[in-house]
């Protein structure tokens, strides 16, 4: 249970580094949570924070289940930024520097390790549509902000999922990824 105290902590106070720097930095401030990478970390984090809170052997299935819903938020925002981001931006300098390295890939990593090898039990099969929920929940604010919101309360485009008007298109593929994500995540051999 120690390596799993250890990541947790870890990734608890790195996410809440990240956070306070970002906002002292970002403008305006409110935008900062507009962007997955942030809100996925946030559970990520939170997550973290209720492993180390129970700190017992076996874990509540309410804790591996809320890890579980944060590793695949996170892991989602790692694939996203390496597969899509990356290549259709200006490359993967600007998304793995700084705060976004440690946002974008270390926390990923640390999660997946963190539970793969060290919180992850057997969950009923219902826990796959809890795993997806966070990027699909996501998606529905993010069309909606980007697409059907009034103008003057429209969010940018930030992530391009609206080029050419393909936003429906992106969400049944970022859906169909996270729920991916969450089935490989939970067949993952206890």
């Amino acid at each position: 249970m120690l390596p799993s105290m250890i990541l947790n902590a870890l990734i608890v106070m790195l996410v809440a580094g990240c956070v306070i720097k970002g906002l002292m930095i970002a403008s305006p401030r409110g935008k900062l949570f507009r962007f997955f990478t942030t809100l996925s970390n946030l559970l990520l984090a939170l997550s973290s924070a209720a492993v180390l809170a129970c700190s017992v052997s076996p874990l509540p299935l309410w804790a591996v289940v809320l890890k579980y819903a944060g590793t695949c938020a996170v892991t989602v925002t790692m694939l996203t930024v390496l597969l899509f981001l990356g290549p259709v931006s200006q490359g993967w300098k600007g998304l793995l520097t700084g705060l976004e390295l440690i946002l974008h890939l270390i926390c990923p990593l640390l999660a997946l390790v963190s539970f793969i090898f060290f919180e992850k039990t057997d969950m009923p099969a219902w826990t796959i549509a809890v795993g997806a929920a966070p990027v699909a929940l996501y998606g529905l604010l993010y069309g909606y902000k980007v697409v059907i919101a009034p103008e003057e309360r429209r969010w940018e485009d930030f992530y391009g999922f609206n080029r050419g008007g393909k936003w429906v298109l992106s969400f049944i593929l970022m859906a169909a990824a996270a729920a991916l994500i969450a089935f490989a995540l939970w067949v993952v051999p206890v």
